[in-house]
């Protein structure tokens, strides 16, 4: 009988897995169709063969990140691919035409200032959470606040959001997750404080990632395009992207916190926190494996504020953002705080997609295509107001969808060349409305890791989504204008 269900089982699976192939081969056919109608629909007779293709590669890498028919990374380097074997060949591309573009560009994106940036953070990261001074930090927040829910609650989301603008928003959001635990267990299933907590620690952790330029890929990206132009008044470093997030992202938090203990309102008036107490004396071993991973919480912390420090004093110093990332990949692998084992953790399939990102980015912007269109849609009369409105939504829409890195690749190096009075304001909107995507379970990794627990439906996700997607873009807006006129 056992037997029979093992292999009912293992048969149930091998028929999903054809299901799922057959879904993702039909999806991708499906992209390469929509992406021919597109191109046919926008032709131009000024075309250049460039152009065509770039277009073409446009419409499909969305329809791929959208319907998922690959992998997003892999995404990522088909971009890289399509565009160096198309723009490479010289029968399409000849480099005794007016208009040649140099394809060598889209590899090098592999060795953007953003993609060290991001790295930096990641390293980072990885040392906090080997060395458990991811955990200290969130029990010293809590103890802090005292034990009545609201308060727990808000200290918890705050703890993410600032854990966030240093670490990956999917690691904040896991390692709250699991650190709560315990305290899930104390609580009976039907309290409602549960769904406040596990509702408010990814929405946290998601708009906390808008505080740092490494707090999330959009950030970086939306920062790497402002500095590329040319006439702005400022230059936008770590401290800066600070002066616009923060605020924005703290405010945020403290809505959605208010917003969470009203709907689910708990009728306990303070909650049992001893599992934060150690369980038993440790022995003589794990007394010294203590010794030494509080001698590695040192240096990491040393090497995280130093590293902070420099970010911060970029405009005094000179010292590129990337070239500050190096610090603690060198010093953490050289004291092997991070080992090899440790190296190959690291989400490098993002780091692919933000180098295929920025990739299609360049191309759009190289080739001529992202002039095209903008001067198209310039004649249609919209206000400046209205644009920035319409960017901060479309963007929101789409990073609910698909991934909210793709979303930033594809419209900021649209907006960078939009002509308006203020130029740094879109890609800023942008950035940041990226961030503001919770409406669905897959919308975000944090969202999906909540969701996993089993505690939450899909219905629950959507309190959160329509606060931060609606009212999210309204007060990014107003913040961003107002702060680059007072910095101009």
């Amino acid at each position: 009988m056992a037997d029979s269900r093992r292999a009912s089982t293992r048969f149930m699976r091998k028929m999903q897995r054809k299901v799922d192939n057959q879904q993702h081969i039909i999806s991708f056919l499906l992209c390469i169709l929509a992406a021919l109608g597109g191109v046919f629909l926008l032709r131009d007779a000024t075309f250049t063969q460039p152009q065509y293709y770039v277009l073409f590669l446009l419409f499909f890498s969305v329809g791929l990140w959208v319907t998922e028919a690959i992998p997003p990374f892999a995404v990522g380097l088909f971009i890289i691919g399509f565009l160096v074997f198309t723009l490479g060949n010289p029968a399409i591309n000849s480099p005794e035409s007016p208009n040649f573009i140099e394809y060598g560009q889209f590899i090098n994106t592999w060795s953007d200032s953003v993609i060290w940036l991001i790295l930096g953070g990641f390293f980072l990261a990885l040392a906090m959470e080997k060395t458990g001074l991811d955990v200290e930090v969130f029990k010293l927040s809590v103890v802090r606040f005292g034990k009545r829910p609201k308060n727990v609650l808000l200290s918890i989301m705050l703890a993410t959001a600032l854990a966030s603008m240093v670490m990956s928003n999917t690691a904040t959001t896991a390692m709250m997750i699991v650190s709560i635990a315990p305290l899930l267990n104390t609580l009976d299933a039907k309290e409602p404080f549960v769904k406040a907590l596990l509702l408010g620690i990814p929405a946290a952790a998601a708009i906390g990632g808008m505080g740092t330029v490494i707090g999330s890929p959009p950030n970086a990206i939306a920062v790497d395009a402002i500095n590329t132009m040319k006439g702005l008044p400022f230059k936008v470093g770590f401290l800066e992207w600070m002066l616009f997030g923060v605020p924005v992202a703290l405010l945020l938090v403290f809505i959605l916190w208010y917003i969470l203990t009203h709907v689910y309102k708990s009728d306990l008036t303070e909650l049992n926190m001893d599992f934060l107490k150690p369980n038993k004396k440790p022995d003589a071993e794990e007394l010294i494996q203590m010794e030494e991973r509080k001698a590695q919480r040192r240096i990491v912390l040393g090497v995280m504020l130093l590293t902070i420090l420099l970010w911060l004093t970029g405009n005094i110093h000179g010292i590129s953002p990337a070239m500050v990332s190096g610090l603690p990949i060198l010093v953490f692998t050289m004291l092997s705080i991070t080992t090899g084992d440790d190296v190959r953790t690291i989400p490098w399939d993002t780091l692919m997609l933000v180098a295929g990102g920025l990739s299609l980015g360049l191309s759009i912007q190289q080739t001529g295509l992202g002039e095209y269109f903008v001067g198209k849609m310039e004649d249609v009369e919209l206000g400046f107001w209205i644009l920035v409105l319409v960017f901060a939504f479309i963007t929101v829409l789409f990073s609910n969808i698909m991934s909210n890195t793709a979303t930033a690749t594809i419209l900021i190096p649209i907006a960078s060349i939009w002509s308006v009075s203020n130029p740094m304001v879109l890609p800023l909107v942008i950035g940041l409305s990226a961030s503001c995507a919770l409406f669905l379970p897959v919308s975000t990794p944090p969202n999906a890791i909540a969701f996993s627990t089993g505690k939450l439906s899909q219905a629950d996700f959507r309190l959160n989504g329509s606060v931060a997607g609606i009212l999210g873009p309204f007060l990014i807006i107003l913040w961003v204008y107002c702060l680059t006129l007072f910095m101009s």
